[in-house]
């Protein structure tokens, strides 16, 4: 009974503190009282409810509703910081891993999302790393939606587990 209790506590706890360091305006908090704020706290409830009790599916959207929101706090924030693509499939990518920490389920989806961020992320030194097959991968490169949407048709219709 009192883990159905943590999600809404949670969320109403947190948009409290939100709105009222908003009222309050405090101005060290005042960057971060924006929409992003609030996915952080709807991710945290999620991550709350799932790992306080025995209910793991609030790990995925936990992760990526905390992760997309630190990830649009951090691109204002810091002048070093991603804003590409490959952030999100990589949150996405912790999101599997962590739930398969959980619930030993998501390993392979996680792996792929991970391989894929990395490609993403790092396209350059992959191309590099490839050196002699640099043509070729260059030739292959238009391809590789078609090679996620396969292998997502595959996960979907095809892979029964």
């Amino acid at each position: 009974m009192k883990q159905q209790r943590i999600f809404p506590g949670v969320i109403l706890i947190g948009f409290g503190l939100y709105f009222f360091l908003q009222q309050a305006k405090f101005s060290a908090f005042q960057p971060f009282l924006s929409w992003p704020t609030l996915l952080m706290v709807i991710g945290l409830a999620f991550l709350a409810e799932a790992y306080s009790g025995h209910d793991a599916g609030g790990i995925l959207p936990g992760v990526i509703l905390t992760g997309f929101g630190i990830h649009f706090h951090a691109v204002h924030q810091f002048g070093f910081w991603s804003n590409d693509t490959g952030v999100f499939i990589l949150i996405i990518a912790l999101g599997f891993l962590m739930q398969y920490q959980k619930t030993r389920k998501g390993l392979f989806q996680g792996l792929l999302f991970l391989l894929l961020a990395v490609i993403t992320l790092f396209y350059d030194k992959v191309v590099e790393w490839l050196g002699v097959l640099e043509n070729q991968a260059w030739s292959l490169w238009p391809f590789w939606p078609i090679v996620l949407i396969i292998t997502g048709g595959y996960l979907l219709f095809i892979k029964k587990k």
